[in-house]
């Protein structure tokens, strides 16, 4: 019997059980509410200001959509009505509990304390509060940490589901979810379709997630949308000025990084705690944070590896006029992340095509050309030192004569 219905914009209705309404309402689950699951994209787009919490909703929403599909388009993959339901369950808590670890404005303050959420994630499972709610839907904490972070030993089906590299539901919700909440139309996907088309293959004698040839058009919907809101959102350059900002007022605030290794006090810092605690630093990024003003301005960007000499002639130009009032971001992006990062060499996403099962890149010219990495190269010059307008008009006739036309 299901004990409470909460409505979500991108997903209707999802229904909870006694059990993991006890899950929900542990104050460490509570606290994702408090962590924007877009950190400071809401400076650039207004409207994202959605939370972690209503994310591992989602998470849970539709793999448990996935997860039933599976069953029945791949029903010889469970021994039993009980085998399914006892995965089901597992599935549903780590997806619920998958983001746990993060902590303030997330990637920032990893870059700040170098601690990974996933290794924040086992010690926050190892309390008491969450072990007593898990054991009464009886589902081991070890078992949904190892689905988190990918262990080897986990079921692979499972563990795709929830931490990737491919299919997993967090991407599933979290496209969809930022797509809408930034109004982005590029970053939807054919969700039902490409959730319809996911099967169990056996490959290598191995169960493996993968997907049915009749749904490689979603799979490339799926692949698309990941590109354009890494393109237009996750990397756009107000996003990327503020979080550099953002992880200098951090080392402020936070002197000794090893001070917030005990789990309590991490746990005790959220989005709202640090915006409130800066106020009483005298420091132009806090002003820069909560007035919303420009510290880096946009010289340049470059958005191929072919324009990488004519990235690094802007970047050297600007040095020599402004110095260490330059700021170079390079950020790449595997867009179907390869397992161990296996330039092309290993498997993406398996489709089951005309009765053999090949790679993604072999059933779809268009992922196979989406394949591999993506590059966002961004020049940025302190506007306290640098006239933001020359830096543009520098880098505009470099771009002129030596490489295409960029957007400024």
């Amino acid at each position: 019997m299901k004990a409470k219905r909460i409505y979500d914009p991108i997903h209707g209705f999802i229904e909870l059980d006694e059990g993991e309404v006890r899950l929900l309402s542990a104050a460490v689950v509570q606290r994702l509410r408090r962590l924007r699951q877009l950190g400071l994209a809401y400076l650039a787009f207004p409207s994202a200001e959605h939370s972690r919490f209503s994310h591992a909703l989602g998470a849970l929403a539709i793999g448990t959509r996935a997860f039933d599909a599976l069953r029945d388009h791949s029903p010889e993959a469970f021994d039993s009505e009980r085998a399914f339901g006892e995965k089901r369950r597992l599935l549903r808590s780590a997806l619920l509990l998958h983001d746990l670890g993060h902590g303030p404005f997330s990637h920032a303050c990893e870059t700040v304390l170098d601690v990974r959420h996933e290794q924040r994630t086992e010690a926050i499972l190892a309390l008491p509060e969450l072990r007593d709610a898990l054991a009464s839907i009886d589902v081991e904490p070890d078992a949904v940490l190892g689905l988190i972070t990918g262990a080897h030993d986990a079921d692979p089906v499972l563990r795709e589901l929830v931490s990737g590299p491919n299919l997993d539901a967090d991407r599933m919700d979290y496209l969809l979810r930022d797509a809408y909440f930034t109004g982005v139309a590029g970053g939807t996907y054919d969700a039902a379709q490409l959730i319809a088309s996911l099967r169990i293959l056996e490959v290598d004698g191995r169960p493996q997630l993968g997907v049915d040839g009749r749904g490689v058009v979603a799979l490339e919907s799926f692949v698309l949308a990941r590109y354009m809101m890494f393109a237009t959102v996750y990397f756009h350059h107000t996003t990327r000025a503020f979080e550099r900002v953002l992880r200098d007022v951090l080392r402020v605030l936070w002197p000794n990084p090893r001070a917030l290794d005990a789990i309590g006090e991490f746990l005790a810092w959220d989005d709202f705690r640090v915006l409130d605690d800066i106020r009483e630093l005298d420091d132009e990024g806090v002003r820069a944070l909560r007035e919303r003003h420009t510290v880096y301005g946009l010289a340049a960007e470059f958005n191929a590896e072919r324009d990488l000499s004519t990235f690094e002639q802007c970047e050297d130009a600007l040095r020599r006029r402004w110095g260490d009032g330059v700021w170079s971001d390079s950020q790449e992006q595997l867009i179907h992340r390869l397992p161990l990062g296996n330039a092309g060499a290993a498997p993406t996403v398996r489709v089951q095509l005309m009765g053999r099962i090949v790679d993604a890149r072999a059933a779809s010219d268009l992922i196979a050309k989406l394949s591999g990495k993506a590059y966002w190269r961004k020049l940025f010059v302190r506007t306290d030192v640098a006239a933001v307008d020359e830096a543009r008009r520098i880098c505009a006739a470099i771009i002129a004569t030596g490489g295409q036309p960029r957007l400024f």
